[in-house]
């Protein structure tokens, strides 16, 4: 599990299969949900984060353990 908070707004990067991506986060999830028939299991103990691409606008679904927090 990740020691750091994360918040909306607050801008991101993970690694992907194409590579380093950075992102704005735009929500907060604390309930499992479905995404393209995919199960995605957020707690409030251990959220997930749905996030933006600055590069491509493309959304992605990480939890905080994936993510580093960028000045």
């Amino acid at each position: 599990m990740s020691s750091q908070i994360f918040a909306i707004g607050d801008i991101v990067a993970w690694n992907s299969e194409a590579g380093r991506v950075s992102g704005r986060i735009r929500k907060i999830l604390t309930a499992p949900f479905l995404v393209n028939g995919y199960q995605h299991h957020a707690t409030p103990q251990t959220p997930q984060y749905e996030i933006e691409s600055l590069k491509t606008s493309h959304i992605a679904f990480h939890k905080g353990s994936a993510l580093t927090k960028l000045p």
